[in-house]
C-alpha cells in the first residue's frame, strides 16, 4: 500500500507545471521592488506627505536637427523623479509647457526602473498608443496624461510603463507604453481608458505600434500596425 502511495505521489508531481530556472530570481527582484515601495510609502505616510503607488522619473531627449546619427541612449538624460503628490507639484509647476519647447524634443515619465528604450526588459515585449495632436491643443492633453499617469488611473495600470510627449515641426504627438504588446485585451481596454480619461473627440485617430516592430523599422510613430 505504501509503494502504491509513493507512486502516486510521485506521478503527481511529475504533473505539476515546473519553474523554469530564471523565473526565481526575477520574482525576487520583484518581492524585493514591492518590499521597497511599501516601506518607501510607510516613510512619506510618516512625513504627512501623500505617496504615489509608484516613483516616476521624468527625462529629457533633445535632438539636433540635422547631425549626424547620434546614439539615442546617449541623448536621454534624466531631469528629476519624486514619489509624493507634494514632489510632483513641485516640479511640474517648473516643468516647460510644450509650446516652448524646441522641435524636436521628447519629454518622458516613466515608473522608476523602467528607461524609456524600446531595448528596455520591461519595454521590450510592448508597444505603444500614440495620438498626434495640433500644437493650440498638445499641452493640455499632456497635462491630462500626466495628471492620469501620477494618479494611476488607467486600466491594467501595471501593464503601463510611461507616457511620451514628441514636440515635432508639424504637429505634437502623445504616446502610452505598455508591456505586453500581445495581450489583445490589454491594449484595447487602455486604448478604451485613454479615450475615457482624456475626454477624447471622436475625430481623433489612435494608433498602436509593438516596439519590436519600431526596431525593425527603426521608427517610433511610422507604420502603425492598429488604429482605433
Amino acid at each position: 500500500m505504501e509503494a502504491a502511495v509513493e507512486k502516486e505521489t510521485e506521478q503527481e508531481e511529475q504533473q505539476l507545471p515546473h519553474a523554469r530556472k530564471d523565473d526565481a530570481p526575477a520574482a525576487a527582484e520583484e518581492d524585493e521592488a514591492d518590499s521597497e515601495e511599501t516601506e518607501r510609502r510607510n516613510r512619506d505616510l510618516k512625513a504627512g506627505l501623500h505617496p504615489l503607488r509608484r516613483k516616476l522619473v521624468l527625462w529629457y531627449t533633445r535632438r539636433t536637427p540635422g547631425a549626424r546619427s547620434q546614439a539615442y541612449e546617449d541623448n536621454i538624460k534624466k531631469i528629476i523623479d519624486f514619489s509624493t503628490v507634494e514632489s510632483f507639484w513641485v516640479c511640474y509647476c517648473h516643468l516647460a509647457r510644450p509650446s516652448s519647447l524646441p522641435s524636436p524634443t521628447d519629454l518622458h515619465l516613466f515608473k522608476d526602473g523602467i528607461r524609456p528604450l524600446w531595448e528596455d526588459p520591461a519595454n521590450q515585449n510592448g508597444g505603444k498608443w500614440i495620438i498626434r495632436f495640433k500644437k493650440a491643443v498638445s499641452g493640455r492633453f499632456w497635462e491630462d496624461l500626466v495628471l492620469v499617469l501620477v494618479g494611476d488611473q488607467l486600466e491594467y495600470s501595471d501593464d503601463v510603463c510611461g507616457v511620451v510627449l514628441s514636440v515635432r515641426f508639424n504637429e505634437d504627438i502623445l504616446s502610452v507604453w505598455n508591456r505586453n504588446a500581445s495581450d489583445h485585451q490589454a491594449v484595447m481596454a487602455l486604448r478604451d481608458s485613454i479615450k475615457r480619461h482624456l475626454k477624447l473627440p471622436h475625430s481623433y485617430l489612435m494608433e498602436y505600434k509593438p516596439h519590436d516592430a519600431s526596431r525593425r523599422d527603426n521608427s517610433s510613430y511610422r507604420n502603425t500596425w492598429l488604429r482605433g
